[in-house]
């Protein structure tokens, strides 16, 4: 019976001209949208911005053996490392996405991803080349405040226990020269030790004439140097000598240039042997402490230049240099403290003063391969770039760094010369196409197989 049918029907079925079978055989098999996207219709369709879905013919190259759009399995929409043989959802209901035998171009390297050319355009995707050139300036941020130069702090002090008479420098703030009078003080001690050479001196005299042995200086010559030991200035010692009468009043006289920065007494007060009268600093130079992370540390060498920038002075730097690091790091904050020497002729820096510093840090001058600084992913453990091959192909690579300077990174190993990098919207591109599950089979090693193992896409 079913034989009988089956003559039935090839008999009532006409035969087909050449021209006829042609023709029907050319007839568009689907619609495609026009980007390539599996976007697919049975009918002649325009997409949202007008524009034609694409026939798709038997005998289109796209249906060839080469590009086989068979579905293979389904991957997670999340980027997760698993895979289904059927249609179905995660457990927040997204559908699976299905991956096509002809995203599996030969050649491609393991997590190889593909992006539609219309979808590259929308992430605004950036390349630029892997540049074979001069090395590296890197430079090291840091905060830090200024301090006065220690090499150049003193405190007036007076050897013996007196009163201040007459302050000649009576402010904070006061500049000072080496050598001038800053007070006179009325100090018993000093008046009885100038008495005590004045008579020395007359017994040297009057025992020189009638003594035949020894030494009539050795009295005067140790009043004198009992004066010297009690800071008397040489000046002082000079007037003594030459006007025979002792001074009320003892001048003390600044040690160097600088200015007051603390004066602790009035006129009238009474001091003690050893008590602070003045401290000065010369302000021509200061001290910019520096606090330089941890990671910075190894590459900072004493001599280094350094450039400071400060809020009251915008648009202003002010430049020094690297002269000591500190041998301790702070156990709270792991930094480190770097002192820097910054001129300061026009006495515009100030105490406490805070400032941003950039330390310049000399990486050698032989050539070096580096790439843009944004074209690195660094997922923690490992630094990932993103090579573009063309035709929307991004291959993840995994790099080995080098020195860094501002703007630009040294590559040590896994770029060439010539290899192109994505520099802008390598992140996006990263989500789109679920880069992440790709990244984590080249960390481990795994190699890519159709079928286990899925390959990124972004519609």
């Amino acid at each position: 019976m079913k034989s009988r049918y089956a003559r039935v029907a090839m008999v009532c079925i006409p035969a087909l001209s050449s021209a006829q079978a042609a023709e029907i055989t050319h007839a568009p098999l689907y619609y495609q949208a026009p980007d390539g996207q599996p976007y697919y219709a049975a009918a002649p369709k325009k997409t949202a911005d007008g524009r034609n879905y694409v026939p798709v013919y038997v005998d289109t190259p796209a249906a060839s053996p080469k590009h086989d759009h068979r579905i293979l399995y389904y991957r997670n929409p999340m980027g997760l490392p698993d895979t289904s043989p059927v249609p179905k959802k995660d457990s927040m209901g997204m559908e699976y996405l299905p991956v096509y035998a002809d995203e599996n171009t030969a050649g491609d390297a393991p997590g190889t991803v593909r992006i539609s050319p219309g979808r590259i355009q929308t992430l605004g995707v950036r390349t630029a080349p892997v540049v074979l050139g001069a090395s590296l300036d890197r430079v090291i941020q840091a905060t830090g405040t200024v301090q006065f130069d220690e090499r150049h702090l003193a405190t007036v002090t007076t050897k013996v226990a007196g009163w201040i008479e007459h302050l000649a420098v009576s402010a904070v703030g006061d500049p000072v020269r080496r050598s001038e009078v800053l007070a006179q003080i009325y100090a018993p001690d000093l008046v009885a030790s100038e008495e005590e050479y004045l008579v020395a001196t007359r017994m040297d005299a009057s025992m020189s004439a009638t003594m035949a042995h020894g030494d009539p200086a050795a009295l005067t010559a140790a009043s004198l140097q009992r004066l010297r030991a009690l800071d008397v200035p040489e000046e002082e010692i000079a007037r003594l000598r030459r006007s025979g009468t002792p001074a009320r009043r003892i001048a003390v006289r600044a040690p160097e240039d600088g200015v007051v920065i603390d004066k602790p007494v009035q006129e009238g007060m009474r001091v003690e042997a050893g008590e602070a009268l003045y401290k000065t600093a010369d302000l021509a130079d200061v001290w910019l402490i520096a606090e330089v992370q941890e990671q910075d540390l190894g590459a900072i060498r004493q001599g280094a230049r350094a450039v400071a920038s400060f809020i009251a002075f915008p648009g202003r730097s002010f430049e020094g240099t690297v002269d000591f690091i500190y041998p301790t790091l702070s156990p709270e904050t792991r930094t480190a403290r770097v002192r820097i020497v910054i001129p300061n002729a026009d006495r515009a820096l100030r105490i406490a003063m805070y400032a941003s510093v950039r330390i310049e840090i000399p990486q050698g001058t032989a050539a070096m391969l580096t790439v843009p600084d944004s074209a690195v992913i660094d997922t923690g453990t490992q630094q990932i770039v993103l090579i573009a091959r063309g035709e929307g192909r991004f291959e993840p690579r995994q790099v080995h760094l080098g020195a860094r300077g501002e703007t630009r990174v040294q590559v040590l190993d896994g770029l060439k010369p010539g290899d192109t990098v994505v520099i802008g919207a390598n992140f996006l591109i990263d989500a789109e196409s679920n880069l992440r599950a790709a990244l984590q089979g080249l960390a481990t090693g795994a190699s890519a197989k159709p079928g286990t193992e899925p390959q990124g896409d972004a519609p």
